[in-house]
């Protein structure tokens, strides 16, 4: 059996025009003039895989919420079959399901035992998702008293390690603070490398053409198409894109030339016989998921700044950022080098460099020193969202490189919206010529 199956699925929804219209209805039951119907799904048939990741696009209002809540078994159909096979875990409104009075533990075990798992499977998973939440003793007070971003943490925490054999993922997975937010994505993408099916709803068309086997585009509850992601989605993005140069048009806006693009990280470090500048020393790491390496080495600090040396809490398009690594010997360093990853919110490796990348060999460490590189970068416009940098420390002394120190997502920052959308991950530096015509014959010209 597939994983999903909907066949000839229809949804509607009765909408009143006054809350005493519904009771007029219920009290004469034979008469169903007092509302109106709004068809949320008109006859939706698709299928998914055991072990796809399955993705469902569209604007506002088209369905996409109602599609997971279906699935879910949230909501029955009002015509047509909807067939799920193996337990569902649902990332739609966390903590939605709650009981306010009862503990966060309380309620681990409530939610835990609705989606299928017995008492002895919860006693065994209980500590990780305790791990996992990181609400500290609010695990033993009422969810009452949880602020929202501490009940999502324990229902993703709850969700997610139950074993699911269906996961579904809405836009509220973009809730909550940025680092909790990379460590489920994270989570997410181990799920699916043990081949769980995932059914991903969002606007970020990068995400989906990132994770996405198949496509489910749709428009006013209709399937406009459904095939895989390579197909798919270049449609959707032409439709999108028509739609906006059509906006645009009506907002009559001239073109102009795009800002310069951004130019190779600029590394500030001291090199052989170079005088040390008088850096400051970072000795702060925000956040700490993952970290690995062999010990010879170890990061002390990482900070993103802006180019007066100023905490960044947001990346302007167009902007200079500044990353700072500090990092100490802990043996004796042949050829060290400093670097850094970034990711997308979604855990995806989006670029990284290293000072040996980046044609800057640093001097041979001695046990105990300690440096500080800088990495002067400039920011294009990507799509918004929440970026992290994880910093490393590697060293050649044996001939190739051993990691010595690494750090995922030490921190992140957020994206500012830029002028005008971004279709896929960034937008890229552009100059526009246009070519004019002139004469009669419409010969063209270079402007």
């Amino acid at each position: 059996m597939n994983a999903v199956e909907f066949e000839h699925v229809s949804k509607s929804y009765a909408i009143y025009e006054k809350p005493g219209d519904r009771l007029k209805e219920l009290l004469s039951p034979r008469r169903r003039s007092h509302h109106r119907d709004f068809q949320a799904l008109r006859d939706l048939s698709f299928t998914i895989k055991r072990g796809e990741i399955f993705c469902i696009v569209g604007e506002n209002g088209s369905g996409k919420s109602t599609t997971l809540q279906l699935i879910a078994g949230i909501s029955q159909p009002s015509a047509g079959a909807v067939r799920v096979g193996g337990r569902v875990s649902a990332l739609l409104e966390l903590g939605s399901g709650f009981n306010p009075e009862f503990t966060g533990r309380d309620n681990v075990y409530l939610n835990a035992s609705i989606l299928g798992l017995s008492k002895r499977e919860i006693d065994r998973r209980y500590k990780v998702i305790e791990e996992f939440a990181e609400i500290g003793d609010f695990i033993r007070q009422p969810v009452k008293t949880y602020s929202s971003g501490m009940a999502m943490r324990l229902a993703f925490a709850v969700a997610i390690n139950v074993d699911p054999e269906v996961l579904l993922v809405d836009e509220a997975l973009a809730v909550g603070d940025s680092y909790f937010r990379h460590r489920c994505m994270r989570r997410v993408h181990e799920l699916r490398a043990r081949g769980v099916t995932i059914v991903f709803v969002s606007h970020a068309l990068a995400d989906v053409e990132a994770i996405g086997d198949h496509v489910l585009w749709l428009e006013h509850g209709s399937a406009i198409a459904i095939g895989e992601t390579s197909v798919v989605l270049p449609l959707y993005l032409a439709a999108m894109t028509d739609r906006e140069n059509r906006y645009a048009a009506k907002s009559d806006t001239a073109a102009s030339d795009v800002a310069a693009g951004p130019a190779a990280p600029a590394i500030t470090t001291p090199g052989a016989g170079e005088e040390k500048k008088n850096v400051p020393l970072v000795e702060s790491i925000p956040n700490v998921d993952h970290r690995r390496g062999d010990g010879r080495a170890e990061i002390l600090g990482i900070a993103v700044l802006n180019e007066y040396a100023e905490p960044v809490h947001l990346m302007m398009p167009q902007s200079r950022i500044l990353i700072r690594i500090s990092f100490r010997a802990n043996d004796d360093l042949f050829r060290p080098a400093v670097g850094f990853m970034l990711r997308n919110h979604l855990g995806l490796d989006f670029t990284d460099t290293d000072t040996e990348r980046e044609g800057h060999s640093l001097p041979p460490m001695r046990k105990g020193d300690v440096s500080t590189v800088d990495f002067h970068l400039d920011i294009p416009q990507f799509y918004p969202g929440t970026f992290s940098f994880s910093p490393s420390v590697s060293d050649s002394s044996t001939g190739e490189s051993c990691v010595c120190d690494w750090i995922d997502n030490a921190v992140t920052v957020q994206m500012a919206h830029g002028e005008g959308p971004v279709y896929g991950y960034i937008q890229l530096p552009c100059k526009v010529e246009l070519s004019q015509a002139s004469g009669l014959q419409g010969e063209s010209r270079i402007a």
